[in-house]
Parts: structure tokens; C-alpha cells; sequence
């Protein structure tokens, strides 16, 4: 198969390969890794065609572009070589064509003499065609790809432009320009990429149960699927009361920003409810039989950071006179429903058991969970014998991470026999939000601890002033002191 050189962003390196695999799988084609190195923007990949290339670029959000290589080298020596070597056979293709030559120096710089010298160098491949720096019929890329700090690259390639990547759609959702959002809205580029890894495309019907303001939906929206949600609050699907934001007045709500982006044709709407208490169909025993509707579910579940977790339902159980109150209210448009604690390794677990009885065979739930750069808060992958884990992508905080995790529905043949039969799980027991929730517990342990540390090495750098410093740390010595 043909090579192909991949220019990606720098930044989410965890999940770059990870979404042009799950690209591949969505469009048909097969795609083969040769080389790829996450302190690098550049990756080389095999693709059976330009089409496939094409295909799979035209989605990507965390590519730049993908190129016909035409060489590489550790030196430009080398990479002279490797260019007669591998294209002199398309050299006569483009003879006539209008073109353009281009540098792309990753973690370092080239002077405008220098670059000119440097695409003189190639003149040996004979384009004799009218140089266009706009809109050329044929675009060609020097990578040169350096060390940090170093100051001559330590590695070089060239290729002929194939497709830019969909990243522009970044820009287009961007939450700055979005009409209604929340504090725990998912940056769009995150929930773009999201939906790509759980293959949102035409003729998809897509569910997010904690939908909030819509973030994820709009996504899978705009890569063509049918969505819809629902969330433990109503308010966020109902929407505030007003907003001024960039000069717009009256309600703001999920439906106002699907109209935003011309996509409220694709969104099937939103209810109220909580993942464990859905009205959505279960099939029957779809546990081992893989026929359920949804072609993917994509959601960011409540960590229970700033508050404990809670489903409906009551702390304790209501007498006769209570019941019938919240019976005969549950229809009023201003009714907030009783809820209770709630484990957050037991939410992580019916995610699953949810994605099970309601995904089609290889449908894909992809799900955001959190961990933390530091063992003891580590919180266990969960598991079902009826998911496949595809891909584990990780976003690193600055004391905490979180991961993306994508699972497949399996087929009733790849799971095993009896593994389905008497599995049961201890969870955390309780009625506080830290008795539920031992990631929230351990995490707020592990911040005072880090606050702790932070304020003695301060309090060590102040012991290490001297009384007659000027400057602003000094004059507040003294007059401490004083």
C-alpha cells in the first residue's frame, strides 16, 4: 500500500493514531502505523488509495493535512536520495502543472534566503510549470522536524498535498461563539473528536444521557447522525432565562444552539431523567443478543467533584401521604424530583450495562472518566464481557487526568459463554458524597496535601530574602516583621 505522511497538531498526542483508526473503521479501509513518535507532529501511515486518504483526512479535528510522501531522510542528502528513489515515476505527471513549494519546520526556523535555497534544491525534478502561490493544482511540503532547542533538524520529509483535515470545525463550534453553555460544557474540539471516535455519520442515531447543553450531540450532529439526550436536570435542557450574550436577548436553550448551527433538523430532542430510571426501551435479554437501536452513545458522566452524585429517587422510604404527593405533582412544569446518593464506580458500571442492552453489534460507546497522576487515586478501567475496549486516550491536567475511553459492541458469538451468568459487584456504601464517590474523597485529600506543600516551600523561599531586598516580596517581609 501506498505511504502516506500525516501533519498533526501538536497537542492531544494520546489520541492522534486513535482517531485515524477509528476513521478508518468508519470509512472501510484498512490502515497500517509505520511510524509515529508522540514528540512529533509527523506520522507515516499505509492507506490503500488517495481516496481512502481523502476520506479519512476530510474528518480528522487533531490532523492538519495528509501527503503523498515522496521521500525522507535523516539529512537532505538522504532525502535527495529517497526522493528519486520513491517519486521520480510522478515527477512527469506534474511537469506542466501550476505548483507551489512550501516549509514547514517544526520547532524551528528558516530565513526566507534559506528557505529559497532550500526549495532550489529540488529543482532537479524538472517543474517547469507557472509558480501559484494561491490556489495551486499541485502543492508540495518540506518537513523538517527538529529537537527541541537544537539547532539543525534530525529528521526531514517531503510530500505532495492529498486533503486538508475537517479541524476547521473547531472554529466553527467553538463555545466563545456558541449562544448557550454551561460551566461543564466540553471544549468542541474534544467533543468533535469524541464523536469521531464513536464513528457519528449519516444514518446514525446517537443518545448522550448526560446531555447538559448539548455539546456532544451537536457534535455527532454535524458529522451527519440523528441525536437526542437527556439529563438529571431539566434546566439545562430547558435553558436560562436570558442571556445577553453576543447581543442576544429572550431564552437560550439546547434547541436554540442546534438552530444555531442549522442543525435542529438532526436533533429528535431531550428528556428528563437519569441513566438508572430511563424510559428508553431495554430489549429483552439484548444483554446476549446484541439487537439493540443505538449506533453509539457518547457522554462526559458527572465526576462528582463539585457535588455528590445523585439519581431520582428518595433518601428514605416515603410514607403513603408523601407518595401521593409526588404522584400527583409529577406532571407540574416546575417539579423537581426527590433525588438520592449515588456510587460513582457503580454510574461508570451502569454506563455500560446501559451501552449493552441498547447498542447495535459494533456500535461504539465512547465515555469520558477521570484519573489522576498519582496512583493511589487511580480509578479501575470498568469492564463488561459484552464491550470491547478500543482505545484509551488520555487528557493530562495539571494534578489530575481524564480518560477517553471507546468500547465496541460485541457480537453475541464474540462473547464467551457464562460469562453473562451471576456477576455481581460491591460499591461504596453511604450517604455522603465522599462515602460514594472515593475518587472525590481522595482527590480533595490529595489537593490539601498539595496545598500544604505549596505553602511550606513558600514560606521556605521567604525565609531565604534578604531583609534589604527591593523588591515587592521584601517590602512585605518588613512590614510583617513589623
Amino acid at each position: 500500500m501506498p505511504q502516506y505522511l500525516v501533519r498533526f497538531v501538536q497537542m492531544h498526542e494520546s489520541f492522534r493514531t486513535a482517531e485515524l483508526e477509528a476513521l478508518a473503521v468508519l470509512v472501510g479501509v484498512k490502515i497500517e502505523v509505520m511510524k509515529y513518535d508522540k514528540d512529533s507532529p509527523f506520522c507515516i501511515i499505509k492507506l490503500p488509495s488517495e481516496a481512502a486518504a481523502r476520506s479519512i483526512i476530510s474528518r480528522s479535528i487533531i490532523s492538519q493535512a495528509i501527503y503523498e510522501l515522496w521521500g525522507e531522510g535523516p539529512t537532505y542528502k538522504d532525502l535527495h536520495t529517497s526522493v528519486r528513489e520513491q517519486s521520480s515515476s510522478e515527477w512527469a505527471k506534474y511537469e506542466k502543472t501550476p505548483f507551489r513549494f512550501a516549509m514547514d519546520s517544526y520547532r524551528g526556523t528558516r530565513t526566507p534566503s534559506e528557505q529559497h535555497t532550500i526549495m532550489e534544491s529540488f529543482s532537479y525534478m524538472g517543474f517547469s510549470g507557472p509558480i501559484r502561490m494561491k490556489d495551486p493544482e499541485v502543492s508540495f511540503r518540506i518537513f523538517e522536524d527538529y529537537e527541541f532547542k537544537a539547532d539543525v533538524p534530525k529528521y526531514y520529509y517531503l510530500g505532495r498535498l492529498i486533503a486538508v483535515s475537517g479541524r476547521h470545525a473547531k472554529t466553527t463550534y467553538d463555545l466563545k461563539k456558541r449562544h448557550y453553555i454551561s460551566t461543564t460544557s466540553m471544549d468542541a474540539e474534544l467533543a468533535l473528536l469524541t464523536a469521531n471516535m464513536a464513528l457519528a455519520a449519516p444514518g446514525k442515531l446517537f443518545f448522550d444521557p448526560f446531555m447538559g447543553t448539548g455539546g456532544f450531540p451537536i457534535a455527532c450532529a454535524h458529522f451527519g447522525a440523528v441525536v437526542s439526550g437527556s439529563d438529571i436536570d431539566g434546566r439545562s435542557i430547558r435553558g436560562t432565562g436570558g442571556s445577553a450574550r453576543r447581543g442576544q436577548t429572550g431564552k437560550m436553550d439546547v434547541v436554540g444552539n442546534f438552530t444555531q448551527y442549522n442543525l435542529e433538523g438532526q436533533y429528535l430532542g431531550a428528556f428528563v431523567s437519569d441513566l438508572t430510571n430511563t424510559p428508553l426501551r431495554m430489549p429483552t435479554d439484548n444483554a446476549r443478543s446484541g439487537g439493540g437501536y443505538l449506533d453509539g452513545i457518547v457522554c462526559d458522566p458527572p465526576y462528582g467533584i463539585r457535588e455528590g452524585l445523585k439519581v431520582l429517587g428518595s433518601r428514605e422510604k416515603y410514607g403513603d401521604e408523601e407518595r401521593a404527593i409526588h404522584e400527583h405533582r409529577f406532571k407540574d412544569p416546575n417539579y423537581i424530583a426527590p433525588k438520592r446518593p449515588y456510587s460513582f464506580t457503580a454510574i461508570l458500571d451502569d454506563i455500560l450495562a446501559f451501552a449493552v442492552n441498547t447498542l447495535v453489534e459494533n456500535g461504539r460507546l465512547s465515555m469520558w472518566m477521570p484519573t489522576a497522576n498519582d496512583e493511589d487515586i487511580e480509578l479501575v478501567i470498568p469492564t463488561h464481557p459484552s464491550l470491547e475496549i478500543v482505545s484509551v486516550c488520555v487528557q493530562p491536567f495539571n494534578r489530575w487526568s481524564r480518560r477517553l475511553l471507546t468500547y465496541r459492541r460485541l457480537s453475541e458469538f464474540e462473547v464467551p459463554q457464562g460469562v453473562l451468568d451471576g456477576t455481581t459487584k460491591e460499591y461504596e456504601k453511604g450517604v455522603k458524597a465522599d462515602e460514594l464517590n472515593d475518587f472525590r474523597r481522595k482527590y480533595f485529600e490529595g489537593f490539601k496535601e498539595f496545598e500544604k506543600m505549596k505553602l511550606d516551600s513558600s514560606e521556605k523561599k521567604a525565609e531565604q530574602i534578604p531583609p534589604d531586598s527591593k523588591g515587592v516580596s521584601g517590602r512585605w517581609r518588613e512590614k510583617s516583621d513589623r
